[in-house]
């Protein structure tokens, strides 16, 4: 009983990091209906950049929400900058475009900071949550910081009237843009916000994985099948699937024995392949319908 609720708390504080990477999938995929496959890469970048201002002797956490300003600044000069004139080129332009990004963003990270692996700071320590040896301070610490952001985001889009822009804009462009809502630069805002998000799941997640340019690769992976499982087109959905990827990644590595450690990103391979064949919209997502 004691090694099922260590798994289970082990997935959900993997699943914390998971649905995080999922939530800025589905942000990105809501603007734009793509895939941004260079999304764990400019996580990693930006978690690089946290690192750096900590290396000039920047504190924590000061180092941590200038990281979450500089990325969202980011994410938004990538979209005026490179998506926005692409925003009518053909499908195949902005999977190559995404591409590009992946590979410079990882390039780049390792010509300024090298292939080495690095141990990156955790301000929570690395000693077990509340004297049990179930899960560290850690990992409730990455629970505890996700849930509040994603509290933070749902009164955000809920009772604000710039948030409620965003999910007119996101939910019926045209609709939006006739009330006066400027849509491009929503987008744009959007871009920003799942920069940020990106960045907080790179930081919390560096003291597991250590901190490299491919870090955040296998994390995409599950960030992808937790925002297929719950549906690219709702967020809190997006969360919840990150959360049951990580409980389900955790259980199926102890429990089957043909899994361990080395089959777990196959695991999340095959529950995207399985949603899309039984439900493409999700569980929690919703069918578009588009005319042609």
């Amino acid at each position: 009983m004691e090694l099922l609720t260590q798994q289970l708390l082990s997935g959900i504080a993997s699943g914390a990091i998971y649905a995080l990477m999922a939530l800025a999938v589905v942000m990105i995929y809501q603007t734009i209906r793509h895939l941004n496959f260079a999304q764990g890469e400019m996580a990693m970048f930006s978690t690089f950049v946290a690192w750096q201002l900590m290396a000039w002797g920047m504190p924590y956490w000061a180092a941590f929400l200038a990281t979450v300003a500089l990325s969202f600044i980011g994410g938004v000069v990538v979209e005026r900058v490179v998506f926005r004139p692409l925003r009518n080129a053909p499908e195949l332009a902005h999977i190559a475009v995404f591409i590009a990004l992946f590979a410079i963003f990882s390039s780049l990270a390792g010509f300024i900071w090298d292939f080495t692996i690095r141990p990156f700071p955790t301000p929570f320590g690395r000693a077990p949550f509340l004297g049990s040896g179930l899960i560290s301070v850690h990992q409730a610490g990455m629970i505890g910081v996700t849930l509040a952001l994603v509290v933070l985001l749902y009164g955000f889009f809920r009772y604000t009237r710039l948030g409620l822009a965003m999910r007119a804009a996101a939910e019926n462009p045209a609709s939006a843009r006739l009330v006066g809502i400027r849509v491009g630069w929503i987008t744009a805002l959007g871009w920003g916000m799942a920069a940020a998000i990106g960045a907080v799941a790179g930081m919390l997640i560096a003291p597991v994985v250590f901190l490299e340019p491919h870090m955040m690769l296998a994390i995409l992976l599950y960030g992808f099948a937790g925002a297929v499982l719950g549906g690219l087109t709702s967020p809190g959905g997006a969360v919840l699937g990150g959360f049951a990827v990580g409980v389900v990644e955790s259980l199926a590595g102890t429990y089957i024995p043909v899994v361990g450690s080395e089959l777990k990103l196959p695991i999340a391979l095959l529950l995207i392949v399985l949603v899309l064949v039984v439900k493409p919209s999700g569980l929690f997502g919703r069918v578009v319908v588009r005319r042609v």
